[in-house]
């Protein structure tokens, strides 16, 4: 049946799946140090992206490549977007442990998370194909997020969705462990390769330059 043959749609599903689970093992070996995540994602999200076009050819060689490549960029890049978190975690701990949890920390963190979100959720598909510097690529960012917010808005809600099943229990969680944030940068992929091509298409767009 074709369906179970080379060319069938279950066998590009687990070589899809075996894909995911060694790009998410080279992200967390990658990540270990803390300081490096920002060039792991990046690098990353290089190999994600390139699923979606289905040309990712060797993945440990390129990934290694591109995370190299990336240390500069990614490692502010990481180290900002782990102060923007500890920032929202802080202000949300004060909203639950201060007496009477004042609203305003509630309104700022919901607020912060706002922006956060439409700021890094395609910085790093952006430092993955784009020359730019961080701020630069965090403000377009924000501005790509903005123009397609139905698209954003829509993929923020299968991200929820996803993050839900990971942290269903703790088989779910281990599973998770192992391919999650793979899967995670797979899907914000999708969506950034379609709203990039649209992009490109514009008068006086910059082309898809490959990064290495």
């Amino acid at each position: 049946m074709k369906f179970f043959s080379v060319d069938g749609g279950l066998y590009k599903f687990m070589t899809s799946l075996f894909t995911l689970f060694k790009v998410n093992m080279l992200w967390l070996l990658c990540s270990l140090p803390i300081i490096t995540m920002g060039a792991a994602t990046i690098a990353a999200y290089d190999i994600t992206l390139k699923m979606v076009d289905e040309t990712e050819g060797y993945i440990a060689k390129r990934f290694f490549r591109v995370f190299k490549a990336n240390l500069k960029r990614g490692i502010p890049m990481g180290l900002l977007n782990l102060f923007c978190m500890y920032v929202v975690w802080l202000d949300f701990s004060l909203f639950h442990q201060l007496e009477d949890n004042p609203i305003i920390f509630l309104i700022v963190g919901i607020l912060a998370v706002a922006v956060f979100v439409l700021a890094f959720i395609y910085a790093y598909p952006l430092q993955a194909l784009y020359e730019n510097t961080v701020f630069k690529t965090l403000e377009n960012s924000f501005h790509i997020s903005i123009r397609y917010i139905g698209r954003t808005l829509f993929l923020v809600a299968v991200l929820a969705v996803e993050f839900v099943i990971i942290f269903w229990n703790l088989t779910t969680v281990f599973v998770g462990l192992l391919i999650g944030p793979a899967c995670v940068m797979f899907t914000i992929s999708g969506t950034a390769r379609y709203i990039f091509r649209q992009l490109e298409k514009e008068p006086g767009a910059v082309s898809n330059p490959e990064q290495l």
